[in-house]
């Protein structure tokens, strides 16, 4: 957590707690005399929505703020790919648990991917190019993978579901967050992105990859080294082609993007677009 400043008040800290021992009576039981700040039922009102969302945005920012993580390597991409050699356990069919299989060695790339990252990050005091997921499982859980195999921090943007979802288990634990909104988990995605990597994915990946694509097309965002894992699923996913020639996007919009198939072929473009020193990861 952020460090506390010293004061000469009186902390939110102890006033909860004197508040805690008041005698019990009619007035104290009532939920008008709740402390604002620790009340669930206010804090979690319609009214204090906006509030909700600064609080999402403040927390993770104080504690990487005080962590000194400056930049980050963002990594999107499908929980349901599972890591090589393991069953596919999201399919609901032969077919879905095949090309689940295949789809098993973009879960590789991104564990190698997330290695070259890392061992760059190393030579920065782990402060620059950290890499961060959305904390679950599949692309995600390779990319702290890969991160915690040469020993260093990575992040992960965890998000309350309907269905139980727990972190994977190789995010560093001080740098695990839970969000209630995929806004506020979006813009830390971004705001520290060196460059995103897009492996094959659902709704979520393509949501993910086309907010970033926006945000640089619209000049919101600065162009950074985005990354789609993939020509054959990418191809036949997404048609680029088709939208420049209805006119709905410019012919040079594709070129925002680069399309790569390996690990060292997806670092090279971020390396060489830094001028970043060449790394080894075997």
């Amino acid at each position: 957590m952020a460090r506390k400043r010293r004061t000469t008040l009186r902390t939110s800290e102890q006033d909860i707690s004197a508040a805690q021992q008041a005698p019990v009576t009619p007035q104290t039981e009532s939920s008008t005399f709740r402390l604002a700040f620790s009340d669930p039922e206010f804090m979690t009102s319609e009214d204090t929505r906006g509030i909700r969302f600064q609080l999402e945005y403040l927390k993770p920012e104080f504690i990487l703020r005080e962590q000194g993580i400056n930049s980050t390597v963002v990594l999107f991409g499908g929980a349901r790919i599972p890591e090589p050699g393991k069953p596919a356990w999201a399919a609901r069919n032969k077919t879905q648990e095949r090309n689940l299989e295949q789809a098993s060695r973009y879960y590789e790339e991104a564990r190698r991917f997330a290695r070259y990252a890392s061992e760059t990050s190393r030579a920065l005091n782990f402060q620059d190019y950290v890499v961060v997921t959305g904390g679950g499982p599949g692309v995600m859980e390779a990319g702290n993978r890969g991160a915690t195999e040469v020993g260093a921090p990575s992040i992960g943007l965890n998000i309350v579901l309907p269905h139980e979802q727990a972190p994977n288990e190789y995010v560093t634990p001080e740098l695990c967050f839970n969000f209630h909104y995929f806004a506020t988990r979006k813009i830390h995605f971004l705001i520290r992105a060196r460059a995103v990597a897009v492996f094959p994915g659902g709704f979520g990946t393509l949501d993910e990859f086309f907010e970033t694509l926006t945000l640089i097309q619209t000049g919101r965002m600065e162009r950074v080294p985005l990354l789609l894992f993939g020509m054959e699923f990418w191809n036949k996913v997404l048609n680029f082609e088709a939208l420049a020639e209805a006119g709905t996007i410019s012919p040079d919009d594709p070129n925002l993007f680069t399309v790569v198939d390996s690990a060292e072929e997806g670092w090279n473009v971020v390396r060489k677009h830094y001028n970043l020193p060449e790394v080894s990861i075997d």
